[in-house]
């Protein structure tokens, strides 16, 4: 068997045991998330805050296949509709590279900023992992708009199924904005594997306890 074919089979063979973790990871988590889901459902049914209990919103998957990405809502309904709607609101979006710190965002309940700096918010991607639309590692999904900032390299960003957990995220989160964000993001392309996922797994659950990128 040459080099090349042993390659090919070590890649099938890592993608076949990430997925088959990701299945086991996502149905410990979502079981022992169960008390979670019914307290912030009980919480989003009453007071000022009431609504929906998950923020859904349509990302890019591997292969350009779009999907909806589940967070717990961390902002007033009909958030996305008054961002655009807020000419002033949305140029900060665009310049602070799809972003606002939850201090400057207007659109962010009390709660949210808690679910926010905790990164609570994100636990409900576990069913986009389960579902197969995320793995528990690789690069973070990102809205169409942002597919312009990796220019003649987006095909390489989709070739692969995104992540919960990256490591982008791994390396600063959300103070590393673009064009810098596409190198770290595009490395783990090229370098994916067991040893490397494992390596980003524990420097994101470091991050997440500090608190570090996180809005």
């Amino acid at each position: 068997m040459s080099q090349n074919q042993n390659t090919v089979q070590e890649k099938r063979l890592y993608l076949f045991f990430k997925r088959i973790i990701d299945i086991i990871v996502s149905l410990v988590a979502l079981f022992c998330m169960i008390p979670l889901f019914l307290l912030l459902f009980i919480t989003y049914h009453f007071g000022h805050d009431r609504g929906p209990l998950f923020y859904k919103q349509e990302r890019v998957g591997k292969n350009g296949q779009k999907f909806l990405i589940y967070k717990f809502r961390s902002m007033i309904v009909d958030a996305e509709s008054k961002l655009r709607a807020n000419p002033e609101l949305y140029q900060e979006y665009l310049k602070n590279n799809y972003k606002i710190p939850a201090e400057n965002d207007p659109r962010i309940t009390n709660l949210g900023r808690f679910l926010r700096r905790t990164s609570i918010d994100e636990l409900p991607q576990f069913i986009n992992i389960l579902k197969g639309e995320m793995s528990l590692i690789g690069p973070r999904p990102i809205i169409e708009e942002e597919l312009r900032e990796y220019g003649d390299r987006v095909d390489k960003l989709l070739s692969v199924t995104p992540g919960a957990m990256g490591y982008w995220q791994a390396s600063g989160r959300s103070n590393i904005g673009y064009p810098k964000r596409c190198d770290y993001e595009l490395y783990y392309v090229d370098h994916a594997s067991f040893i490397f996922d494992l390596k980003i797994l524990f420097k994101n659950i470091i991050s997440i306890f500090k608190g570090e990128g996180a809005y």
